[in-house]
């Protein structure tokens, strides 16, 4: 391959990754812009999203790549019922652990955070054991260059790609729209402000909250199908990595802003394919975490946040 055959095909390898991350950054960042806590149990909630999909799957005897009506029907229906069910383990996790906690110091919900993510790490080893598991190709994979358009190239660009580029953006789009246009998204956006002159001004703190949880439980669960369907393996501790490379995305951009969210996503995504062909997939996670370090030291409201408030 020539060089910018190369940079091409890794860069669009690391869209891919890119929007995997901005999916699972989003839950994070809107979490923090709430209540000011750093979630890290959502990168695991990206995990399970992968393993209740293939649940899902196999529910309804997918075991092959689907075709014609079945992949305009049963596809969209199982990432609505994983979506579905994602969300609603989020918001039971905020129940549960979180809010008992909503008045502690902040290294008390912090830690708490931390024990959940082990407690769901070991779940899903105990349902799934420590070896990878395979997930089967459900979305057909077609060369595009080459079958469409019978062209001899050395770029790859499947149609897994455009599916997941072609699922992420309108998510992207419709929480954009959701939180600036609609009354609960600005609900949202007063409690992040202030969450005290928000309840003075009428507006339902806990059910905002609730509310926050289940949309980024949601968006998790996308990130797990469509990470599930692309590699077509899942591993029980693929959300710490995961999770740890979202929540730089999030600090990157400027951690409760969610256009920064996104972009800090496809930064780190863009920035891990090219780590990993021009240098060493060995040294990918020590880039990747010195960036975090930089930011967090010369810039620590990141590079869309503001100095004075947090934005959602």
């Amino acid at each position: 391959m020539n060089w910018w055959e190369v940079l091409i095909q890794q860069t669009i390898n690391g869209l891919t990754r890119g929007a995997v991350f901005a999916l699972i950054a989003l839950g994070y960042t809107m979490v923090y812009g709430i209540i000011e806590l750093i979630n890290f149990a959502h990168g695991d909630v990206f995990m399970l999203g992968l393993f209740i999909s293939l649940a899902w799957f196999t529910l309804l005897g997918v075991t092959k790549t689907l075709t014609g009506w079945q992949l305009v029907t049963l596809l969209p229906l199982v990432f609505l019922l994983t979506m579905l069910t994602t969300a609603i383990l989020n918001v039971a996790i905020d129940r549960v652990a979180y809010r008992p906690l909503r008045r502690s110091r902040r290294l008390a919900p912090l830690i708490t955070a931390i024990g959940v993510s082990f407690m769901l790490e070991n779940v899903a080893l105990l349902w799934k054991g420590p070896a990878p598991i395979a997930y089967p190709d459900v979305f057909p994979s077609v060369d595009i260059l080459r079958e469409w358009f019978g062209t001899d190239s050395n770029i790859f660009i499947t149609t897994k790609d455009v599916f997941v580029v072609a699922v992420a953006i309108p998510l992207l789009l419709a929480l954009t729209y959701f939180v600036n246009r609609t009354r609960w998204g600005k609900a949202m956006r007063a409690t992040a402000q202030d969450r005290e002159t928000a309840a003075t001004m009428g507006i339902n703190v806990e059910r905002t909250i609730v509310l926050t949880f289940f949309v980024g439980g949601a968006l998790a669960g996308a990130a797990g199908l469509i990470q599930g369907m692309y590699y077509n393996i899942g591993q029980w501790w693929m959300g710490y990595q995961a999770g740890l490379r979202a929540f730089t995305a999030a600090v990157l951009g400027g951690i409760g802003n969610m256009p920064g969210a996104a972009l800090g996503g496809l930064a780190i995504g863009f920035l891990s394919a090219w780590s990993d062909q021009y240098i060493s997939a060995r040294w990918t996670n020590a880039i990747v975490f010195s960036i975090l370090i930089l930011v967090l030291v010369f810039r620590p409201q990141g590079l869309m946040g503001a100095r004075t408030v947090d934005k959602v």
